[in-house]
C-alpha cells in the first residue's frame, strides 16, 4: 500500500474516536529493545508509530528522549543502523513507521538518500523537526505547526505536509506534564479554519485523562517521553499494557462523538 493510503487508512474511523501514534527512539534501549517495541505498539492497537533517529543534538526533544537519544548513540547507534531497525519493524508490522530526525542527520546522509533508503525499509513518510517549510521540497513530510506559527503559516504548513499536521500543543520541548495545554484549543480552531486534513496533536501528553482530553479537540494524538520512560522501565511488555490504556481512554470517546 503507498504511504498516502497508508496514512489515510490510519486516520480512518475503523472504530475508533482518534488515531493513536508512541514514540520510540531507535536503538532504544537497545536494537533488540527498540524493535520488540515496535511490535508491542501495533499489539496494542497503535494506528502509526515514531521512529525516533538519534542525534547529538535534538532541540526539540526534552530530557527524557535527549537521554534516551544519547544512551542510542552511546551503543553505537547511527543512522544506517536506524533504517535498518526501520526494516526489521516493517517485517513485523504493518502500521505506518514515520521516521522523525533532524536536518543536519540528512544533510550529512544525504536528503535524497535518506529518502530513498527510507521508503525501501518501510518508512510511510518523515517527521524533520527543524527543517523550513520551504526546504527539501522532494521529501515527503509531515509539518509541525505550534501555538506561536502564523495562520499563513498554518495553512502552507497544511498545503505542504504529507497526510496529516502534527500540532505542537504547548511552546517547549517533549516532556510529561500535569495537564493538557490550554494552547491546544486555539491551535485546533485555527488550524481547523484552513484545512480539513487530520489533526495531531503531541508534546506533554502522558496520562489517559490528557489522551482523552486531546482527542476530544483532535483528530489523534502523540505519545513520547512517557512512553520512553515506561520502556526504560518496564520494557516492551509494560509498554503494550500502557499503550491499550490509552488506546482504551481514546475509543470511550468513540459514542459521544458519533452522537
Amino acid at each position: 500500500m503507498p504511504g498516502t493510503e497508508r496514512i489515510a487508512d490510519a486516520f480512518a474511523s475503523h472504530g475508533k474516536a482518534a488515531a493513536l501514534m508512541p514514540y520510540l527512539m531507535g536503538g532504544f534501549p537497545d536494537l533488540d529493545g527498540s524493535r520488540a517495541i515496535g511490535e508491542a505498539y501495533a499489539e496494542a492497537g497503535a494506528d502509526l508509530v515514531e521512529l525516533g533517529v538519534p542525534f547529538s543534538d535534538p532541540l526539540a526533544d526534552g530530557p527524557v528522549i535527549r537521554l534516551a537519544g544519547e544512551r542510542a548513540l552511546a551503543a553505537g547507534m547511527r543512522t544506517q543502523a536506524c533504517l535498518d531497525c526501520l526494516a526489521e519493524t516493517r517485517a513485523k508490522v504493518d502500521v505506518p513507521l514515520i521516521p522523525m530526525t533532524y536536518a543536519s542527520i540528512l544533510e550529512a546522509y544525504g536528503y535524497e538518500r535518506f529518502r530513498d533508503d527510507a521508503v525501501k525499509a518501510g518508512a510511510t513518510s518523515f517527521i524533520v523537526a527543524d527543517l523550513p517549510l520551504e526546504s527539501a521540497p522532494d521529501l515527503p513530510r509531515v509539518q509541525l505547526v505550534a501555538p506561536t506559527t502564523p495562520d499563513e503559516r498554518i495553512r502552507l504548513a497544511a498545503e505542504r505536509t504529507d497526510g496529516w499536521l502534527y500540532l505542537v500543543s504547548l511552546t517547549g520541548t517533549t516532556g510529561a506534564r500535569d495537564s493538557v495545554s490550554g494552547q491546544l484549543g486555539g491551535l485546533v480552531e485555527r488550524s481547523r479554519s484552513v484545512t480539513d486534513l487530520p489533526l495531531l496533536a503531541g508534546f506533554g501528553i502522558s496520562t489517559p485523562e490528557q489522551a482523552a482530553g486531546a482527542a476530544e479537540l483532535a483528530d489523534g494524538i502523540v505519545v513520547g517521553s512517557r512512553a520512553v520512560e515506561v520502556a526504560q522501565s518496564e520494557g516492551p511488555s509494560g509498554l503494550e499494557r500502557y499503550v491499550k490504556v490509552l488506546r482504551a481512554a481514546v475509543d470511550d470517546l468513540a459514542p459521544s462523538r458519533a452522537g
